[in-house]
């Protein structure tokens, strides 16, 4: 088992750390770091960043720092540190873009709706930012649309998630016929297989269908997963397509 690198120990380090200071903080902590939606009162510039490193509880830190382990320090080996923490980082901030312009189309579909009915988009943010809403706002929605509407505003986003599925693209571009040992699958599966499958069935079909199909939200931003593997491919490609030439990475 390759020991644990630098960067990796840093960042796990470092999560920990804001994980450990929200149990004692408690909600102010999240008030403060995690990712509000822009339009939010809560937002602050600084969010993109630091909702990163701060987690909703145990296992959600705990299945993202053992894959940022596992992942993470194979990948810091073989890119240097400065490489590693460019890649990690910026597939964290795509996550929040791609789960932010999600959220945005959500509610601007909402509120086109409820603009079309004689509100005001000023007025329907006064409201939302007082944690108030207009009851005849349901009865202009469809249920899928006013659950999409108020959780695009209202929810925050937590979590290296984003990052660390940018990781998983990242191995199996590197190490594609790497066997991984999947929890509750009897056979090794090569990373090659395992994470694009997993993805689209997870994430893809969750986060499009999910609301809609179950009528519940579950809490997970599988756009913003979805956003961090996105990055991860995009940015994978550009190194292994100018690998060979001068904008290499050196």
């Amino acid at each position: 088992m390759m020991n644990i690198t630098p960067i990796v120990k840093q960042l796990l380090i470092i999560n920990i750390l804001f994980f450990v200071g929200t149990l004692v903080v408690g909600e102010p902590a999240y008030q403060i770091l995690a990712m509000f939606f822009p339009e939010n009162q809560g937002f602050h510039f600084w969010q993109p960043l630091s909702h990163m490193f701060m987690h909703g509880n145990f296992m959600h830190i705990f299945f993202n720092m053992f894959a940022l382990y596992s992942f993470g320090s194979t990948l810091e080996h073989f890119w240097g540190e400065k490489k590693f923490l460019f890649f990690y980082i910026s597939c964290g901030l795509g996550a929040v873009l791609v789960q932010t312009g999600v959220s945005y189309y959500y509610f601007n579909d909402a509120v086109s709706i409820l603009e079309s009915n004689g509100f005001q988009r000023t007025e329907i943010l006064q409201l939302l930012n007082q944690g108030k809403i207009n009851t005849q706002w349901q009865s202009l929605l469809t249920a899928t649309e006013y659950q999409n509407f108020i959780s695009s505003f209202a929810t925050t986003m937590v979590g290296a998630s984003g990052a660390v599925y940018g990781l998983l693209i990242a191995f199996a571009f590197m190490f594609p016929n790497a066997e991984l040992g999947i929890m509750f699958i009897p056979v090794p599966v090569k990373a090659k297989y395992f994470v694009p499958v997993y993805m689209l069935l997870f994430d893809g079909f969750f986060g499009i269908f999910g609301n809609s199909l179950m009528g519940i939200d579950s809490g997970i931003a599988h756009f913003a997963h979805i956003g961090g593997a996105i990055t991860g491919f995009l940015i994978m490609w550009y190194w292994k397509k100018n690998q060979f030439n001068d904008r290499r990475w050196n």
